[in-house]
């Protein structure tokens, strides 16, 4: 799947998605773009996109998107907590719907 690692997640963690086309905010040129317009941009090149937003979607009217959300559930956004949970953000990713 073709997946967008959002700005709060470190860029290290797209070689743990293995399997996956990985591109990350800034790698898009897209860092600093609010919550609403990215979305928007994302939907139209990327399948999911991966987060630690935890507000994104009482913030955004995410079933009206053509785009899968996963939320990656660490204590913070350290490699060091994220490792653990790969394997969760990779089913998440393969079983994903839009929305």
């Amino acid at each position: 799947m073709r997946v967008l690692l959002d700005e709060n997640l470190p860029i290290s963690l797209a070689a743990e998605l293995v399997g996956h086309q990985v591109t990350t905010v800034s790698g898009q040129g897209w860092q600093g773009i609010k919550n609403g317009e990215l979305l928007r941009r994302a939907q139209g090149t990327f399948e999911v996109m991966v987060t630690m937003d935890r507000n994104l979607e009482f913030q955004q009217t995410l079933s009206s998107l053509n785009l899968c959300i996963v939320l990656a559930l660490a204590t913070s956004n350290r490699m060091a907590d994220l490792r653990p949970i790969v394997p969760a953000i990779l089913q998440a990713i393969e079983t994903a719907w839009p929305g």
